[in-house]
């Protein structure tokens, strides 16, 4: 896959589309990763998770680098023949991950990949635009139900605010996603709830708990902080993806 990044227009339409609609996600307890910490609020009186944000270090396999909260032993739960699966996944992922042709990258795997991603909050929505290829989540906070729409790239997001965090449901997938370039994979019973909180003026922790019972014997959860980018030049940039394969 070859990429350019360009100064520029990444927020333009996706960027104002921060006024967007949320509902409600199971809770997850008590965030024991979390620093004591008591962010600033918005306009709306929601915690200020806005600003742009990246993982501090990009996470390519997510059973390396203590990423793995749940189990205790670090390791995805696969059910008999997954990790067997996995391997043959990283074998080809050249053209097995659809990363690499430019493809969205799937929840939660688009918060952790390396590029930054901006977060904008109103009082019905929280928009979230990735540098990566134009890519951006809308978390409803309205109330509504998802939508009765399978087979989504990124899944359908619903969402509430639990003491200072974001806390997302977000079903309805497909199962052409990978959860990281190790050949982590799921299935379309992939269902997954995030806790955004802010740990710091210039820190997150970004959580997921992994569902899915065609994959895996039992949910898991990882933990990925992230930094603030900061400055008069922190901003999202312009990427454009493209598949070398294309023409081919």
């Amino acid at each position: 896959m070859m990429t350019n990044r360009f100064p520029g227009l990444a927020l333009t339409a996706v960027a104002g589309a921060a006024l967007l609609c949320v509902s409600v996600a199971p809770s997850f307890g008590a965030n024991k990763d979390a620093k004591d910490y008591t962010p600033e609020k918005t306009w709306y009186n929601q915690p200020d998770l806005m600003g742009i944000w990246r993982p501090a270090k990009p996470v390519d396999n997510l059973e390396k680098g203590g990423y793995i909260k749940d189990p205790p032993n670090g390791k995805i739960p696969y059910i008999a023949g997954g990790a067997a699966r996995r391997s043959e996944n990283a074998k080809n992922a050249k053209t097995a991950d659809l990363v690499n042709k430019c493809f969205f990258p799937g929840t939660p795997r688009l918060m952790y990949m390396g590029y930054p991603f901006q977060i904008f909050e109103d009082a019905k929505y929280v928009a979230i635009t990735s540098e990566y290829s134009h890519v951006y989540r809308m978390i409803y906070l309205d109330g509504s139900p998802h939508l009765d729409f399978p087979d989504l790239w990124m899944g359908d997001s619903r969402g509430h605010f639990d003491g200072n965090s974001l806390v997302t449901d977000v079903n309805n997938f497909n199962d052409k996603t990978w959860l990281d370039k190790a050949g982590d994979y799921h299935s379309d019973q992939l269902h997954v709830t995030e806790r955004f909180t802010r740990t710091g003026p210039d820190s997150l922790l970004y959580e997921a708990t992994i569902s899915d019972p065609k994959t895996f014997t039992k949910d898991w959860r990882i933990a990925v902080p992230m930094v603030r980018e900061t400055g008069p030049t922190a901003r999202i940039m312009e990427y454009e993806c493209q598949d070398l394969a294309f023409g081919k």
